[in-house]
């Protein structure tokens, strides 16, 4: 069977080659017919469990509908390539391709489909690249937000604040996390907004900012409901607690289901968080565990930044 295949994607592949030329009495490649056979050797390849083969044949369609001025299906045969490399486990390159193929998407005025590329991309690079896979997000987010489609932006800037997060750059966690926010407001999700004060505020303290975890608080007021909900009580309690060094009184708050049932990297910051200076600290298993004490110098900046 894989013979078979792999005879017929030769065989399509000398048909698109014979579209290509040119004689006296055919001035003009035939680009479309050659695409197609192209693409039909892609899928024989593929079959034929030949993915180095399949991908090539898919960037011989892609240039081939690109000399026919057919973005959209170029687009398609990179992203196919890509998907090849993907299966080799060649994601860096893998990506490369998804990526031309997102801006081919976006001139042939499809960018809801360059920006799920985009997505579909980030995911599998992923677990092996977590600052590509925010770069990803974060494209994928300004191509919805340039179609004013701002709900789907904002699912793409939350998966790119997560992974800021669980890297602890949270100087870049925090501005992702207030923009996702500002989106929120502006679609009147208000709920949402809510708990990315949480976050925010998560994320403030961990960079040893109180004076912006209170502000954001206190800008949180102006949302509807806000003042007065369990999510605006939970936060005073937190910045009492942390204000006056009340190691009890924060872990309280941050073992309380409100905090612990979060996005998983949030509930991380959550559980690690600490107070300067801070007495005894109860665990979530009800026994007690020292906490760093005023002055304990290096001890205490190692956790200060972020997650444990």
């Amino acid at each position: 069977m894989a013979a078979q295949k792999i005879n017929e994607a030769h065989d399509y592949i000398a048909k698109a080659e014979k579209y290509l030329k040119t004689s006296f009495m055919k001035w003009k490649p035939d680009y479309d017919s050659a695409a197609s056979e192209y693409s039909k050797a892609a899928v024989a390849f593929k079959n034929a469990k030949m993915l180095e083969e399949a991908k090539e044949a898919y960037l011989q369609e892609a240039e081939a509908h690109t000399n026919n001025n057919t973005l959209f299906h170029a687009a398609k045969a990179l992203e196919q390539a890509g998907m090849m490399l993907k299966d080799m486990q060649r994601l860096p390159e893998a990506v490369q391709y998804i990526e031309r193929a997102s801006v081919m998407y976006v001139e042939n005025g499809t960018p809801d489909t360059a920006a799920l590329a985009l997505d579909r991309a980030g995911k599998f690079i992923e677990p092996q690249d977590l600052d590509k896979a925010v770069d990803l997000y974060q494209k994928a987010a300004s191509v919805f937000e340039n179609e004013d489609r701002l709900r789907q932006a904002v699912e793409m800037l939350g998966k790119a604040s997560r992974l800021l997060v669980r890297q602890q750059k949270l100087d870049e966690a925090a501005v992702s996390i207030q923009k996702e926010k500002s989106m929120y407001r502006e679609i009147e999700n208000y709920p949402t907004c809510f708990k990315k004060t949480i976050a925010q505020v998560l994320v403030h303290l961990h960079r040893n900012d109180f004076v912006a975890a209170d502000k954001c608080v206190r800008e949180s007021y102006s949302l509807p409901g806000f003042s007065g909900s369990e999510d605006c009580i939970a936060l005073e309690q937190l910045l009492q607690g942390y204000d006056q060094q009340d190691e009890d009184q924060v872990n309280r708050v941050c073992t309380s289901p409100l905090f612990k049932y979060m996005d998983n990297d949030y509930a991380k910051l959550s559980l690690s968080l600490r107070v300067p200076g801070g007495g005894k600290k109860t665990n979530a298993g009800g026994s007690e565990v020292t906490a760093m004490q005023t002055g304990s110098g290096e001890e205490e900046d190692e956790y200060a930044g972020g997650l444990c």
